[in-house]
């Protein structure tokens, strides 16, 4: 995974962008009123995601109509795969340990 994704999803507007379009695609304006947040500096925001390539635009006349890019949550989903496995291991060993607890007097 790369560490541009992690990077560009550690600002939170950037992060409230990435769940906006999860919803589907948005103009730079829809998700300004959306966040609330200025046209100029919801366009820096998806600069920033454009260039860790988790988001496209789609030019229409005079208007920018970004979308989602599945494939750095793909990478992101399976990178987490390897935690999600060790801490499921760990979360049994604890729901054993606590069953033998219970079981003593």
């Amino acid at each position: 995974m790369k560490q541009t994704t992690l990077s560009a999803l550690a600002e939170p507007s950037r992060l409230q962008i990435v769940e906006l379009l999860g919803q589907g695609p948005l103009t730079v304006g829809e998700i300004s009123d959306c966040l609330k947040i200025r046209q100029p500096q919801t366009s820096k925001h998806l600069k920033v995601l454009h260039e860790a390539g988790m988001v496209e635009v789609q030019a229409e006349a005079n208007r920018r109509i970004y979308h989602l890019r599945p494939e750095p949550f793909q990478e992101m989903d399976e990178w987490l795969e390897s935690f999600r496995s060790m801490w499921e291991e760990r979360f049994d060993r604890l729901a054993d340990y606590l069953e033998e607890l219970q079981k003593k007097p």
